[in-house]
């Protein structure tokens, strides 16, 4: 099995979609797709009802092509398999993901000298779920964080893994394994980071 990761560009526009298109969230629930369009824009403020699919659909195309959704791919022979969002901290503070589900850690002081590269979730395809595919991404995401010039690597793991729902940010054992550790918590995450760039 030939594992290739590579960050996203808007070449690989038609490949994203149709991945979002065809693999399902762990929920189950088609309608909930998110073609991750709340970790990247703070478009979300502006809107009166959460956009439908197809809106998402439109906005996650518009925004890969604009540089707003950044992220990372996993190729399997081939085949995409596997995608991880990650971006800098300070452009999506205010995205609608932030809003919505980290409002606790939206409170927490930040440094805002330091460059932190923020990963948001990942959606891997059943077929190719418990075969290192989300590790390979972490992996990669903190080589070129360190190779851009960012500090850390920032993660916000659910503490109670229970809920389906939340497994998409990743797993604190999944972290510690790669050099996260815990600089932070709130009552239902842990904010886990990785210096990538210098110092201690």
């Amino acid at each position: 099995m030939t594992i290739d990761i590579r960050k996203l560009t808007p070449a690989d526009t038609e490949d994203y979609i149709r991945f979002f298109d065809t693999t399902p969230h762990d929920d189950g629930n088609p309608e909930n797709t998110c073609y991750c369009v709340s970790w990247c824009s703070d478009d979300h403020r502006k809107m009166v009802e959460y956009p439908s699919r197809e809106e998402r659909r439109k906005m996650a195309a518009a925004y890969i092509k604009s540089g707003k959704l950044q992220g990372y791919l996993a190729y399997v022979d081939g085949q995409l398999a596997g995608w991880c969002n990650a971006n800098t901290k300070a452009e999506c503070l205010h995205c609608g993901g932030w809003l919505f589900s980290m409002p606790q850690i939206s409170a927490l002081q930040y440094d805002q000298s330091e460059k932190t590269k923020s990963i948001y979730c990942f959606l891997v395809a059943p077929a190719m779920k418990r075969k290192g595919i989300a590790k390979r991404l972490l992996q990669y995401v903190c080589q070129d964080a360190a190779r851009s010039g960012f500090d850390y690597v920032e993660a916000y793991p659910q503490k109670d893994a229970a809920d389906v729902r939340m497994h998409f940010m990743g797993f604190p054992g999944m972290y510690e394994e790669a050099g996260f550790h815990v600089y932070a918590e709130t009552e239902e995450k842990f904010v886990m980071r990785k210096r990538v760039n210098g110092g201690l």
